[in-house]
């Protein structure tokens, strides 16, 4: 029986009311598990309705008992973890270790957030004139919201609406119609965790939601996380409407492998790094630029068997290291993405096209592909592919590499995986990505870090969690004062300036 799911409005789960529903899938089957609301512009007034008069009491609750709902909720996010893990690998079809990593990761910035009352902290100065103090105050925005991609269904979320909800913002979230249920169990533990009704909802919508969630008067800010084209558009969109917009992008993610580098190493990361949640990763190593013909002769021959043999199974099968893609349009479009590989004289090494799975002869597999001699010309190499499928160029020195990598669109992760320190160093300081990995294939920074790309992966100011999350959250307020005994000597009418 296909179940019928809901939007989370002021506290409670709330049928759809517009008549539109939209299909989620078991990838791994192939099969709808669920039929999903997509909300009207009149569902997405009432959830921020609730929150913009939830908000006035939220914001004035003192930082320390939001920090305390917060730490309840991590409880309890740990807690119920198998069902979150489940929810996850079911609609989007990752293997469930991998889906277990990215509620940790998640976790992490909840971890983060539960410090609200030191992030919160403004700056003081006395006397910065003659009896004259200025001390700053950061203050939250009012109601915000956020449009979350697929591939991580509980992660992204909770790089965002921890970080909100503990600067004393009320939050909407439109997940992705493709992977809801995280979401949704994610709203009933915040509202058992203590947080009051309306200032965490769910609606669930499409792009009519997106639209009228960037176009709303009462929503202060947009965070966003999915392809770059989407991300240039929830930008302009967003800013041009008047508010604050976060939005990042998609990639293109080179590793750097040197001859000096330790191979079984580097392969060991590629294969994680490029396979792992069958590719569907903004962070993927989706390019290996080795340097010199013979590290490149010794790259292909290492990974070429371990592509071949990886094991590609339903989420719930044992000793499944990738699982199935999310949607049977999705894993057409990879496999369209090969097609245009071989196409432009790439070599495909390894061949995952006609991939079968027991039992899963429905299901949107697609094996690991591996293509050696890509040139900068080809699509596969200038375009994000989202899939299991790893281009390996040839670079004739370290410089021509690293050129490579600077003069692509993206610029969200790279790495480079060498013993040489000098290298290292310099390729630290010199490539114009926003996180780089020294022997370590995703970068992803820790939750009090920030996340965030460069070029076309990130547009707006801010990166992601961390303290850029907390400044994307809050505006700054600064207030100089003094008392009424230095203004005895009568009006003044003159620009004012310290004395």
């Amino acid at each position: 029986m296909v179940a019928k799911l809901n939007h989370w409005i002021h506290g409670e789960a709330v049928a759809g009311a517009s008549g539109r529903y939209a299909p989620v899938y078991n990838p791994a089957l192939g099969e709808i598990s669920a039929e999903l609301p997509l909300a009207s512009a009149e569902e997405l007034d009432a959830a921020v309705a609730s929150a913009k008069k939830a908000f006035s009491a939220w914001a004035a609750t003192p930082a320390l008992r939001r920090a305390r709902v917060l730490f309840k909720f991590k409880e309890l996010l740990e807690a119920h973890a198998d069902e979150i893990v489940e929810a996850i690998s079911r609609e989007h079809g990752k293997v469930k270790d991998d889906a277990r990593g990215e509620l940790t990761r998640g976790i992490e910035v909840v971890e983060f957030a539960c410090g609200a009352p030191q992030l919160l902290k403004g700056e003081m100065c006395e006397n910065v004139g003659t009896g004259v103090d200025s001390y700053s105050l950061r203050q939250p925005l009012g109601v915000v919201a956020g449009v979350t991609p697929f591939n991580f269904p509980a992660m992204v979320p909770m790089w965002m609406f921890p970080i909100a909800l503990a600067a004393g913002n009320c939050f909407i979230l439109k997940p992705s119609e493709k992977v809801p249920s995280a979401s949704l169990i994610i709203a009933r533990l915040l509202k058992e965790a203590g947080l009051p009704d309306g200032v965490f909802n769910v609606v669930n919508g499409d792009k009519d939601t997106v639209d009228s969630i960037l176009k709303h008067p009462d929503i202060q800010a947009v965070s966003f996380v999915g392809s770059t084209p989407i991300a240039r558009r929830i930008y302009t969109v967003g800013t041009s409407h008047g508010k604050r917009v976060q939005a990042l992008g998609g990639a293109k993610n080179h590793m750097v492998v040197m001859p000096d580098a330790d191979l079984d190493q580097a392969v060991d990361a590629l294969m994680g790094a490029a396979y792992g949640s069958a590719g569907e990763r903004c962070m993927a190593i989706s390019v290996a630029v080795a340097v010199g013909d013979e590290t490149a002769d010794a790259l292909i021959a290492r990974l070429a068997p371990k592509v071949r043999g990886l094991k590609i199974a339903s989420w719930d099968a044992a000793g499944a290291e990738m699982g199935p893609l999310v949607t049977r349009e999705h894993r057409d479009k990879v496999r369209s993405y090969v097609d245009a590989g071989v196409e432009e004289g790439a070599k495909l090494v390894v061949d995952g096209r006609s991939l079968k799975v027991a039992g899963g002869e429905t299901g949107f597999f697609l094996g690991g592909c591996l293509f050696d001699k890509v040139t900068p010309e080809m699509r596969i190499y200038q375009e994000e592919i989202f899939g299991p499928v790893l281009a390996v160029v040839r670079a004739k020195s370290y410089d021509e590499a690293v050129k490579l990598v600077n003069e692509h669109a993206f610029g969200n992760g790279t790495a480079i995986f060498t013993r040489d320190g000098d290298a290292a160093r310099d390729f630290v300081h010199r490539i114009q990505v926003g996180m780089v990995g020294v022997n370590v294939p995703i970068p992803v920074p820790m939750a009090f870090m920030s996340f965030g790309g460069w070029k076309a992966s990130l547009f707006g100011d801010h990166h992601a969690y961390g303290m850029e999350g907390i400044r994307f959250y809050t505006r700054l307020k600064t207030v100089t004062e003094r008392w009424p005994q230095s203004i005895r000597s009568g009006a003044e009418f003159v620009m004012p300036t310290m004395k």
